[in-house]
């Protein structure tokens, strides 16, 4: 059913099924909104907080030279918006007990 180290939507949906009880259908429904949810936030340009979880963070970086490692040829990195997550304290404990 599961991929070793991988949680996937499937996982997800599985998991509502049951426990919650929602038909496998329903709870892939259920899996897709949340997710669409979170994404169409992030591309409002939104952070995005689930508490005891963590944060979607959206930051924008700034035009940068940069270095090719391999000729040592000075380039010019172009501004973008990069995603970074920040995982809650709860998240980090419960992680930390492994």
């Amino acid at each position: 059913m599961r991929s070793i180290g991988t949680l996937t939507r499937a996982d997800l949906a599985e998991s509502i099924n049951r426990r919650v009880g929602l038909s496998r259908a329903d709870s892939l429904e259920m899996v897709e909104s949340i997710l669409g949810h979170v994404c169409d936030a992030l591309a409002r340009g939104e952070n995005v907080k689930i508490s005891g979880f963590g944060t979607f963070l959206l930051r924008d970086k700034a035009e940068r030279i940069g270095r090719n490692p391999k000729t040592g040829i000075e380039v010019p990195i172009t501004p973008r918006r990069v995603l970074s997550f920040r995982a809650s304290q709860m998240l980090k404990d419960r992680i930390g007990k492994g």
